[in-house]
């Protein structure tokens, strides 16, 4: 497509985008002056829709009318709430129902899937990651490998771009991967990288690290809601994802769990235990020796959060009813696309500012991060200043994540348009 700077063709496209209707099911914050705020920060914490309050209502209704026995009546008994997410959570990711449950809170995952996936050796130790990954992931492995009695200066290995680039090429990650070759136990990437938005080749990684004898799993933190996931076909062996950002089911929201299917009926994985993992024919028997259930249901611990569990059961409906990942990565990749050569078209030289992400659209979502090398606090609260809430990373990115079910492309024309007046274009 032909794109154009001007607000007349940002409201044309706007006009033919079967979308548009769904940016009124959220709340839109509004700036001091009490006009809708540009939210370009979704990929921090997605806005609320406006089914969640009701969600929540009815659970309290439920709580208020029938105490303890709401886990067993009403229209959605809390005993097997968990249970109404799962082929809604599988469309998000790929996946079959067996293979996702939802439950507990992102690195609270990350730490359970480790105890069963990275179980080093004498010879077989290692785990492969993106170097710059986010704080939470690092320290998750960091905690993972002293818990095993290792160093993590010497069990961890980082990738990091080649000199001069910003993001990592896939032959690399695949050339390490074979270089680490049988000392390789596990990998563990992020589905797409927080700072500079690139997509990972998940397929082609998990090819890799299988062939070298390796378990390989994500976070998808950034990918779930984002880009289309294919866990399953891929043969990922597990992942695990937030839900507020991308998913719009609220600060601190629950998070989402993957495990293949080819897992499903190993009892003997190692795992921590709790009471709402064991199989559910007998778990009122209250006896000794856990018998987890099949599928990603085995690794839950405690009884479901119901009330997170009932806004990111609305949240997903949206997408549903919006058509799913393929609709909205649809729409995203033109919202993006817009972006970029809202951005590029400042025609400013890349000393000044360069967009890091990369410029393939199956290499991105929906956020491009903005390396400003000299002003990009000033350019931030500039933009802040006229309305638009982005994402500031030190020392000196903008990530801004146009997102197709609330952002329209004149949202994306007036970020434009502000850009244009600080450059002086």
């Amino acid at each position: 497509m032909t794109f154009e700077p001007t607000l007349e063709f940002a409201a044309h496209l706007d006009a033919q985008d079967p979308l548009r209707l769904f940016r009124s099911r959220f709340h839109i914050p509004l700036t001091p002056e009490g006009q809708e705020a540009v939210y370009f920060c979704g990929n921090s914490l997605g806005l609320q829709p406006r089914t969640a309050r009701a969600a929540a209502e009815e659970q309290f209704a439920s709580w208020e009318k029938r105490a303890v026995e709401g886990h067993f009546l009403g229209n959605d008994p809390w005993m097997h709430y968990h249970e109404t997410l799962a082929e809604a959570t599988g469309r998000v990711v790929g996946a079959k129902p067996l293979e996702v449950v939802v439950m507990n809170n992102l690195t609270v995952n990350l730490h359970l899937l480790l105890l069963t996936f990275y179980r080093p050796t004498a010879t077989r130790y290692k785990v492969l990651m993106e170097g710059g990954a986010f704080p939470s992931d690092q320290y998750a492995l960091e905690s993972q490998v002293k818990l095993h009695g290792l160093d993590p200066n010497d069990a961890i290995v980082e990738l990091v771009p080649r000199p001069g680039e910003h993001t990592l090429r896939t032959e690399d990650i695949e050339a390490t991967i074979r270089e680490l070759g049988d000392s390789l136990a596990t990998i563990i990437l992020g589905g797409i990288n927080y700072y500079t938005g690139q997509v990972f080749d998940m397929a082609a990684i998990t090819r890799a690290g299988h062939a070298v004898g390796a378990t390989v799993g994500f976070d998808l933190a950034h990918a779930a809601g984002n880009i289309e996931l294919h866990l399953h076909d891929w043969d990922v062996d597990f992942a695990c994802w937030c839900s507020y950002k991308y998913l719009n089911s609220g600060p601190g929201g629950t998070s989402g769990v993957f495990v293949h299917e080819r897992f499903a009926h190993s009892p003997e994985l190692p795992r921590l235990a709790g009471w709402w993992g064991h199989d559910a024919s007998e778990r009122f028997q209250m006896k000794k020796g856990f018998r987890p259930m099949p599928g990603a249901a085995g690794w839950q611990l405690s009884n479901s959060q119901v009330f997170p569990l009932a806004l990111h059961r609305a949240a997903l409906a949206v997408v549903d009813e919006a058509g799913g990942i393929p609709a909205l990565r649809q729409k995203s990749e033109l919202l993006t696309a817009y972006l970029e050569f809202l951005i590029k078209r400042l025609n400013l030289p890349a000393s000044r500012l360069e967009i890091i992400t990369p410029a393939d659209p199956a290499q991105r979502g929906c956020q491009l991060s903005i390396l400003v090398h000299e002003g990009g606090r000033a350019l931030f609260d500039h933009l802040v200043a006229a309305g638009i809430i982005g994402d500031w990373r030190e020392p000196n990115v903008i990530r801004l994540a146009p997102v197709p079910l609330y952002n329209s492309f004149q949202d994306v024309q007036r970020v434009g348009q502000v850009l244009a007046d600080w450059a002086g274009v």
